[in-house]
């Protein structure tokens, strides 16, 4: 046997529709968030999880209990699995951060790995505290399955973390649609990526939805 992880996105919220930025902005799930989150425990509970750690935010919170409820296990909360934070441009459009910071912006469009978005963090800051989990992750089980229910900056980033992808390349690089799963399994040769982002047991109804 071997350790995998599945990492899950919360469900959809309302920024999720705009595309506007959400990272400590504590957002709930919308309607259809909420049906994705109960989609996705319907079609998982059946796996035997030895453990849940869940992002302290109500959305992500929202994301984990179906699943949780469903097969009896608490949902460990930590911090490291937060979203970005985007700092001055929280609950802002692209439009108008383009306009109110369009210095910052395009440097962290070129650069995010060491370009924060205004008084927020970089790409190294979420790999640094999101390795942490994974580590304590990987201290604690050995075989099985473990749950991670993140946010969509964050869950890009460890992906990227693990596979040796270049942390500043993360929205280049990895798709985390609302309530996507992406699986790694660890085992003597390192992280291997079996799944990214599957939404196949969602109806097609949500996963046709757009924006997410």
């Amino acid at each position: 046997m071997s350790l995998k992880i599945y990492l899950v996105r919360h469900g959809e919220t309302t920024y999720s529709q705009t595309g506007g930025y959400c990272g400590d902005l504590d957002a709930e799930l919308t309607p259809e968030g909420s049906m994705m989150a109960e989609q996705f425990a319907a079609a998982y509970a059946k796996l035997p999880w030895n453990a849940v750690y869940v992002s302290p935010m109500k959305r992500t919170i929202a994301t984990a209990k179906p699943l949780c409820d469903a097969v009896g296990i608490e949902m460990q909360l930590r911090d490291g699995l937060r979203e970005i934070k985007y700092g001055k441009w929280e609950g802002e459009t692209v439009e108008s951060v383009r306009e109110k910071y369009a210095d910052d912006y395009i440097n962290w469009l070129t650069e995010p790995a060491w370009n924060p978005p205004t008084e927020g963090e970089t790409s190294v800051q979420i790999a640094s505290r999101s390795s942490l989990i994974i580590a304590e992750i990987q201290e604690k089980y050995k075989n099985g399955n473990v749950l991670v229910v993140s946010h969509k900056a964050t869950i890009r980033i460890i992906l990227c973390s693990l596979l040796g992808i270049d942390l500043g390349s993360y929205r280049l690089r990895i798709a985390a649609l609302a309530a996507s799963v992406s699986v790694v399994k660890f085992d003597v040769r390192g992280p291997m990526l079996e799944v990214l982002g599957d939404r196949s047991y969602m109806d097609e109804t949500l996963r046709n939805l757009p924006g997410t």
